[in-house]
């Protein structure tokens, strides 16, 4: 199981998220099985930015995870993301969060994301794609989206979407 978070909160947010993904499908042979709901969140870290949407997807493809991140950073500068300030406003922020039972800490990548148990916007959109899956605590996703439900208006549903595997479109 490949699953990618994505986040932005600069500009067209909902075409931001949507175009991501048609670049990711159409250009690097990231093939699109699953797309969670469209939620929008509190920022994270630096806190004196705008309101994020965020979503998780799963996938299929034949990159290798060092590839596959090289893959998403591309997009976002294609897209034209700007690396000024971290955890910063963003008009696309691609985060490769889980691949397969890989476990991986280079200077690049470290697999599983670190930083996924402890974040709402990643959980609760997980929830929606992946209820079942055993993250790294041994817990599933929809057991640990538990520890989050108190934190009333940090992640509220903004749209349900799907992905259309005929046009190969997010679907809002």
């Amino acid at each position: 199981m490949i699953i990618l978070g994505l986040g932005t909160n600069v500009g067209e947010r909902e075409l931001n998220l949507s175009r991501a993904l048609q670049m990711m499908d159409s250009r690097y042979g990231i093939n699109i099985k699953a797309v969670s709901s469209i939620y929008e969140t509190a920022p994270y870290g630096v806190t004196d930015q705008a309101d994020f949407l965020n979503m998780t997807v799963l996938v299929e493809t034949g990159l290798k995870p060092l590839e596959l991140l090289q893959a998403c950073l591309s997009v976002e500068r294609e897209m034209g993301r700007v690396r000024t300030r971290r955890w910063g406003p963003r008009i696309i922020d691609i985060d490769l969060l889980l691949y397969d039972d890989i476990k991986l800490s280079t200077a690049e990548l470290t697999l599983p994301h670190p930083g996924i148990m402890q974040r709402g916007f990643v959980i609760i959109p997980l929830k929606d794609i992946a209820p079942d899956f055993f993250l790294p605590n041994g817990r599933t996703v929809s057991d640990t989206a538990v520890e989050f439900a108190g934190d009333e208006g940090a992640v509220r549903l903004w749209k349900a979407v799907r992905w259309d595997l005929y046009s190969r479109r997010l679907v809002l």
